[in-house]
């Protein structure tokens, strides 16, 4: 049998954690601990090693970016973290993202986009889904952030790999890539996987991030929009 799986809830709004947590336990999630700002998110990942952390990006005290670093860096098994906002361009999501972050989320998310997005993230996916997301990172790539840039060198990608990493950066999903590519799907996976485990990277988030950061993909580039 399945074990749930466990989410930790970080948010200041006891209002957003309430209908978080009767969101994610109508759909079978364990939400294991909620946390009021990221010194209580830290010590309760520490404590209740959950699977999956959706953190509020503005916290009074320790913010959700700096509990993000130092739930990435030093946890001993490490949780994957979406980020919450109100705004659709918060600088700070950005940061996070190069930090390891897994995704983010708007706050007036769907249940139904909540619960697939922890459900994505958990089984070792990232969240590129939403078109934001991708407007995101275009826009702040190469203007800098609280965070180091990963500075990957593409060298040791082949010519093919490159053209997946490009075409990913521009919001490609697998199944859009075998068809553009004329692979099959598998065959895009495994792209993907090798570029991954070469630019010595988390996810597809970083490398997307990864793309703009050495400029693969510049910020002019077009980026399509989700479909419905």
């Amino acid at each position: 049998m399945t074990e749930p799986l466990r989410v930790l809830l970080a948010d200041d709004q006891t209002l957003v954690r309430t209908g978080f947590r009767l969101i994610l336990r109508a759909d079978g999630i364990d939400v294991v601990a909620e946390a009021t700002d990221g010194t209580e998110a830290v010590e309760a990942v520490r404590r209740t090693r959950p699977d999956v952390v959706l953190m509020d990006i503005r916290m009074p005290g320790m913010d959700g970016l700096e509990a993000t670093r130092r739930i990435l860096t030093d946890a001993p098994d490490r949780p994957r973290v979406i980020m919450l906002t109100t705004f659709d361009l918060d600088r700070y999501v950005y940061a996070a993202l190069s930090a390891g972050a897994s995704g983010f989320l708007l706050k007036d998310v769907t249940p139904e986009h909540l619960t697939a997005a922890v459900r994505t993230v958990r089984d070792g996916d990232a969240l590129l889904a939403p078109a934001i997301t991708r407007r995101l990172v275009q826009r702040f790539a190469q203007r800098g952030s609280e965070t180091a840039p990963l500075h990957r060198d593409l060298a040791s990608l082949t010519p093919r790999e490159l053209e997946v990493l490009g075409l990913l950066a521009r919001g490609l999903s697998n199944a859009e890539l075998a068809t553009r590519l004329h692979l099959a799907e598998a065959t895009v996976k495994t792209h993907v996987a090798r570029i991954i485990a070469k630019l010595g990277i988390r996810d597809r988030v970083q490398a997307v991030i990864v793309a703009y950061e050495t400029g693969l993909i510049t910020t002019g580039t077009h980026v399509p929009l989700e479909r419905t």
